[in-house]
């Protein structure tokens, strides 16, 4: 091992060991050791049980609630920082808080440019994600930012699907970059349903932009928190005649009755990474794990090698 290129780990947050483990596999070395002591009133810390000084920490979190996974990630953060780690990369698979990237109303934070700030001051060197929520989250950092997609999973799956009179569609106006992109790797149609809301996760009127009818279609986004949104779209584009409809989202959230949702919906199947934990099973929902992509990317990022191969859209 040369003196120029320090010694990789990877540690994860407790709520992240699930895909860790898979990824430090992928990597090809063990998982690193950490304790978390607890105090009876919740507060915790976090501890390395192995030396890291001069080495490259990777440390693996998906920020979703509680915040304890963000207060975590920071707590690890600092103490690599104060434990003399030469470079320290937060991989947060999914980047919570993602949704507030902007003021939409009066007197409200943004909450992205919040998170951005913390793993900032704790001490990362460089964050890596997949499929924020919002592109210009990256221009969030003053650190290096590997952005990386999905569809690098998915999209090999699509085709090995086989379907013949194939569509993209976005559920939403906002998600039409993803969908078009998607489509142009496809040489596919596009549709896109154009929804308004009576409040948060709350779907007032949904009309769909383009035609379905004989086609199989695939909706894509980029996370599906209670379904809502791509219950309504399957059940309308079946209505308007298409012959199946699957969704793919990267970050399955899934909260509240969103599982209820998708189980009653028209929805054929829907393919999600393991970025987040399933609450449970389910016959409609397929998982692809993103840790071999994370694994790869990490190597390559360690070994100082170019990363543009693995975006292909």
């Amino acid at each position: 091992m040369s003196h120029l290129e320090p010694e990789a780990k990877i540690f994860a947050c407790s709520q992240s060991v699930y895909l860790a483990e898979k990824i430090a596999k992928e990597y090809g070395i063990p998982l690193g050791k950490i304790t978390m002591s607890k105090y009876s009133d919740g507060e915790f810390q976090p501890s390395y049980e192995e030396s890291i000084r001069g080495l490259r920490v990777f440390i693996v979190c998906s920020t979703f609630p509680t915040a304890d996974n963000l207060m975590e990630m920071l707590l690890m953060i600092d103490a690599a920082k104060r434990a003399s780690a030469r470079h320290i990369t937060a991989v947060i698979p999914y980047f919570g808080w993602a949704r507030q990237d902007r003021k939409d109303k009066p007197r409200v934070p943004i909450g992205a440019k919040l998170v951005a700030n913390l793993l900032d001051a704790a001490g990362a060197t460089r964050v890596m994600t997949m499929d924020l929520h919002a592109d210009q989250i990256q221009g969030f950092f003053e650190k290096p930012v590997d952005h990386l997609f999905a569809s690098t999973i998915f999209l090999p799956y699509v085709k090995s699907l086989g379907l013949d009179n194939l569509t993209i569609a976005s559920p939403d106006m906002g998600g039409s970059k993803r969908a078009y992109a998607y489509s142009k790797f496809l040489e596919s149609d596009v549709v896109i349903c154009y929804k308004q809301r009576k409040e948060a996760n709350i779907i007032d009127t949904m009309e769909l932009i383009g035609e379905v009818k004989g086609r199989n279609v695939i909706l894509v986004d980029d996370m599906i928190d209670t379904g809502g949104t791509l219950a309504k779209a399957a059940d309308l584009m079946i209505e308007k005649g298409a012959l199946s409809v699957r969704a793919i989202c990267t970050h399955a959230i899934l909260s509240g009755d969103a599982y209820e949702k998708i189980e009653n919906s028209k929805l054929l199947e829907l393919i999600v990474t393991d970025s987040i934990p399933l609450k449970k099973e389910s016959n409609k929902i397929r998982v692809l794990s993103c840790a071999p992509l994370f694994a790869e990317v990490m190597h390559m990022v360690h070994h100082n090698n170019s990363i543009s191969g693995k975006f292909i859209m």
